[in-house]
């Protein structure tokens, strides 16, 4: 969560561990550095820096280096530094299981423990980046001891990660631990890093039904895992159409062999939206397209029945054949048709609803680029069908 969203932003950063003087320049930078200022910035964030606490300025700082690897070993500096100061707020076993001073399970939950949380979150980002993938994994397990319940939602990258790092069974181990964590309960030990043998038995009906609005990138690390570990089974095959249901966008974009995203999307987003798609792809589209994943997924009728769509025209009932065969709606990208002639005809019953959701974007991009709302346009002609799969989000910094 944005601190400034949350008790930080009255109880002061970090639970109030930095100086008053300090959070008003790192503001400040923050703000520039989401206007794409980062020259104008560097200032603020130097002098946020003079007040050792402040491991969110090291975090910015980091994203404005030179090379990734600089920004890495800067963050590393935010660690150590987090470390001592943590130390001396909760004492020598706050890092340590099973001791009598630790606050291993409390991390987030405890306000001074967030800056250090979110130098890992950036971690995590930045070993990514430069494909150390391992380091991006156990940085990741880490937080999820630290703090199982995953305030900051990094159980939707670890699956790919480790599937990236070649671990495979960790992967599907971790995916059906949160897949099959019994309702009563809010999280699973160590955020689901036990890593026990993952089963192979096929879904029941039941959970096929309920994994359908289950998080998407969990399904199909699920999918993508299982197949790796046992090939074409009932199991993965079960994972991939369940997924699949879950999220089409990403099979769709898949199959139809789309580039993958080179930018995170940074936009607020549904469950299982398009905006999630995009993230999921970002990390593990190039596992999807290795040929024999690739044709696998393909061959699977039943999934591709939750992707294949229908002229959005009412009245017009044709079915697409392949993946993305149809273009979509040039404005909104949320509905599609078979033909010109059909997008023509349909767009006096379309154009209210397309215009809304444009505006509705661009409302959410000019927020989250700290631009003010830009005046609506007075064109009422239909806007072209495109086949572009490429975000319209705003170009990405990591905060």
């Amino acid at each position: 969560m944005d601190k400034r969203m949350s008790a930080e932003s009255f109880m002061g950063v970090g639970g109030g561990s930095i100086t008053a003087e300090s959070a008003r320049n790192l503001r400040i930078g923050e703000d520039l550095c989401r206007k794409r200022k980062p020259n104008e910035a560097a200032p603020y964030l130097l002098k946020a820096l003079e007040d050792p606490n402040n491991i969110d300025a090291i975090i910015q700082m980091a994203f404005l280096m030179s090379t990734i690897n600089e920004g890495l070993e800067l963050l590393e500096e935010g660690v150590a530094r987090g470390r001592r100061h943590l130390i001396r707020q909760f004492g020598p076993d706050c890092f340590e299981d099973d001791r009598a001073g630790s606050r291993v399970g409390q991390f987030w939950g405890l306000l001074e423990t967030r800056p250090y949380m979110r130098v890992l979150q950036a971690i995590v980002r930045l070993a990514f980046e430069v494909k150390d993938y391992q380091k991006a994994a156990n940085t990741i397990i880490e937080m999820l001891r630290l703090c199982p319940g995953d305030n900051m939602g990094q159980r939707f990258w670890l699956g790919s990660v480790l599937l990236q790092a070649g671990r495979t069974a960790d992967a599907l181990s971790f995916a059906q631990v949160w897949l099959n964590l019994p309702r009563d309960v809010d999280w699973p030990p160590r955020g689901g890093c036990t890593f026990e043998p993952p089963s192979k038995t096929p879904l029941s009906a039941a959970a096929s039904e309920e994994h359908k609005y289950s998080p998407c990138s969990l399904l199909y690390t699920a999918a993508l895992a299982s197949y790796k570990l046992w090939g074409d089974c009932d199991v993965s095959r079960q994972y991939l159409s369940v997924a699949a249901k879950a999220n089409p966008h990403i099979l769709v974009r898949i199959l139809a062999k789309v580039e993958q995203p080179k930018t995170l999307n940074n936009l607020p987003r549904a469950p299982n939206g398009s905006e999630e798609a995009h993230d999921y792809l970002w990390l593990t589209q190039n596992l999807w397209m290795a040929s024999d994943v690739w044709e696998w997924a393909n061959n699977d009728a039943g999934a591709k029945s939750h992707i294949l769509k229908t002229c959005s025209r009412e009245g017009c009932h044709t079915r697409e054949v392949r993946a993305a065969e149809f273009k979509r709606c040039g404005g909104c990208k949320e509905v599609v048709y078979c033909g010109a002639a059909c997008q023509k005809e349909d767009w006096q019953a379309h154009k209210k609803s397309c215009k809304e959701h444009q505006k509705q974007k661009e409302f959410m991009r000019a927020m989250m680029a700290g631009r003010s709302m830009p005046r609506s346009g007075s064109g009422d002609g239909p806007i072209v069908a495109s086949t572009d799969f490429t975000p319209n989000g705003i170009a990405t910094t990591f905060h």
